[in-house]
């Protein structure tokens, strides 16, 4: 039986409630990011393509 106290989550919240979960404290960065990463690997590993995607459009425009 689902507990009537917990807040309900949608698609739409899901990934705002995980972020407030695992980057919210005092822990170290890092530490909040290896957690985050184990519990939605999914979305971790499009978080770090986008930033690598990011990366390499910003050094393609120096290139002479």
């Amino acid at each position: 039986m689902a507990d009537p106290t917990a807040p309900v989550t949608n698609a739409k919240t899901g990934l705002t409630d995980s972020f407030r979960t695992h980057f919210s404290g005092d822990a170290p960065l890092t530490e909040k990011a290896k957690s985050f990463a184990k519990a939605r690997p999914w979305t971790s590993a499009a978080f770090v393509g986008i930033a690598a995607l990011a990366v390499l459009n910003s050094l393609r425009g120096t290139r002479n």
